[in-house]
């Protein structure tokens, strides 16, 4: 699996990600309906090509590039990550229910505005 989306987007949902994404494997965008819905974005697996460009342009540093890099406290945001699909409203729920035990699980780091929120991880 490619690129993961974490913890510093729930909420946010900068799309900066996926201005500069090639492949439009950046869900949900602005102009689709689910938008408004999600609490953050998610990559795409198999439609991503690992190019790289989302790292740098993510303005919360929330992407990391591959499950390895992802920390171990924002695990559980992979699964989610690797099961949404655009447009299927089962799957859409299912990654939308990680990420809201995702929250509930870390009061403490949500609690932190997103732009601080990665660094604040080493202090939790």
């Amino acid at each position: 699996m490619p690129f993961i989306i974490t913890d510093p987007c729930i909420e946010t949902k900068d799309t900066a990600c996926v201005d500069v994404c090639p492949v439009d494997c950046i869900h949900p965008r602005k102009d689709e309906p689910e938008f408004a819905e999600m609490t953050m974005l998610y990559i795409h697996p198999e439609e991503c090509i690992d190019c790289g460009a989302c790292v740098p342009a993510c303005p919360v540093a929330a992407i990391y590039e591959s499950i390895d890099a992802t920390p171990a406290h924002q695990a559980d945001l992979i699964e989610a990550n690797a099961i949404y699909r655009n447009g299927d409203a089962d799957l859409m729920a299912q990654a939308e229910a990680i990420v809201q035990q995702h929250v509930a699980a870390h009061p403490d780091i949500m609690a932190v505005p997103a732009a601080e929120r990665q660094a604040a991880h080493a202090r939790f």
